[in-house]
């Protein structure tokens, strides 16, 4: 079998050469094209090799076109997708792997990375990399590189990017006399007073979502926090870098510069934005298209994009999204490998992105035109660059609804910040028991 894909090195692994020479995004149906000249004797019946990729959510509907692709460019293998909800896709891939019932490959999100590493689930890729593979890290936006990193060895290479900007009206800054977005805290704080100042009543410069952690965790981020000691042992609320955060958040609801409100308070949030009710919102990438379908065409001027303000600059933001893994239970690492470099060629990234709506990890992905020529996604390009990953505990999405729930007792209960961050780090502590006991015997092991 000779397999055609951009990249030797697959090629070579599944016993074919690549043609070299195209450009970074040659669209797919271009790469459909080549496949017609592929001299390619398909494997006998019992010889094909069947991989099962598990994937969440809609991805496992708009990758199929890209796999369709691979499996014509590599006759003797065959692609088993399957989808799952979100919500029981963790639960899953635990089961699976105490089983024996895991996949070649999955999408994972880069928070499970860690865990699956841990409990050797997952396949370490570097051993399946050769040097001219596509997949590098000096391709990648660094923070989102570093969340499939484990110590030195890489388990995860980043499908597609999640990260969070400054969504806001244009005309009501204006209005304000807010001439240029904010880029610092000051100027942040500055900026939403002028426009509380000039809106009317049961109208608020920002909706900070009460009931989600993300915001206080990339304010604590921003001004250094780690949310938790190095090792990941404690917690490190109580600690001033993210003290000092939390109290910057916090002063936006005491200041009612934002309403005290959860995403249950607000029937629809783009129709709020619509009236003018808050002119900024904290969000993430999949509302580009929502903004676009559920405004008016008399807003769709009025609106736009910015990267997160800091402390004293431009500020990180949360390094998320989801990644492809190889168990290590898969009887064809190889050959789970070369689709996880095909899902990661810009070509390929390019052309998720069109299906999916996506942001490709891959700096050279964002060369496609719908990228480049887009100011309000270029916003994500540009805070893209300035991320930051969360800790690698198993147990940091427990922590982390910990983090809202207590935050909402300063925001709604009027609890003092000193008791609600030594009641998180009580809990996280708590939360932790099994962890430092875990690293205290791995330690005592220790030559």
């Amino acid at each position: 079998m000779r397999a055609w894909r951009l990249g030797g090195s697959a090629a070579r692994r599944l016993g074919g050469s690549a043609p070299r020479g195209l450009t970074a995004l040659t669209a797919l149906t271009a790469l459909t094209a080549l496949t017609a000249l592929t001299a390619c004797a398909p494997r006998p019946a019992d010889e094909t090799i069947h991989l099962r990729f598990w994937t969440m959510g809609r991805e496992g509907e708009v990758v199929a076109p890209l796999v369709r692709e691979f499996e014509r460019r590599n006759p003797g293998i065959r692609v088993d997708i399957q989808q799952m909800p979100w919500t029981a896709a963790h639960e899953k891939l635990l089961t699976a792997h105490v089983g024996g019932t895991s996949p070649d490959i999955s999408q994972l999100g880069n928070t499970w990375i860690y865990e699956l590493a841990m409990l050797g689930a997952i396949q370490p890729l570097d051993s399946l990399l050769e040097p001219d593979s596509p997949i590098r890290a000096d391709a990648y936006f660094p923070g989102i590189w570093s969340t499939n990193v484990v110590g030195d060895t890489l388990f995860g290479v980043p499908w597609y990017v999640d990260t969070r900007v400054l969504f806001y009206r244009t005309d009501l800054l204006e209005r304000a006399g807010v001439e240029q977005v904010p880029t610092t805290w000051v100027e942040w704080r500055s900026a939403m007073v002028q426009i509380q100042e000039a809106s009317g009543p049961r109208q608020w410069a920002m909706f900070l979502p009460t009931n989600e952690w993300m915001q206080p965790a990339i304010f604590g981020l921003q001004n250094g926090s780690t949310l938790t000691d190095s090792a990941g042992r404690t917690g490190a609320f109580s600690h001033p870098a993210f003290r000092e955060a939390f109290d910057f958040y916090i002063s936006l609801f005491e200041d009612d510069l934002a309403p005290p409100m959860g995403n249950a308070d607000v029937a629809n949030v783009w129709q709020e934005f619509a009236r003018g009710t808050f002119a900024m919102y904290i969000t993430g990438p999949w509302n580009l298209g929502e903004f676009r379908r559920r405004l008016p065409d008399s807003l769709q001027d009025k609106w736009s994009t910015a990267p997160l303000p800091g402390p004293d600059g431009p500020g990180v933001s949360f390094a998320g999204g989801s990644s492809l893994v190889v168990f290590r239970s898969s009887e064809h690492p190889r050959e789970a490998m070369a689709l996880v470099e095909f899902l990661s060629l810009p070509a390929s990234q390019a052309q998720f992105f069109h299906l999916s709506g996506n942001l490709p990890p891959r700096r050279d992905a964002w060369q496609d035109s719908a990228l480049a020529n887009d100011p309000k996604v270029q916003a994500f390009r540009e805070q893209l660059e300035r991320v930051a990953s969360l800790p690698h505990v198993p147990e940091i999405e427990l922590i982390l609804t910990r983090l809202y729930e207590q935050s909402e007792r300063a925001i709604r209960g009027n609890v003092p910040v000193p008791v609600v961050l030594g009641d998180l780090d009580n809990q996280v502590d708590r939360i932790l028991e099994k962890r430092r006991w875990v690293l205290d015997q791995q330690a005592a092991a220790e030559p």
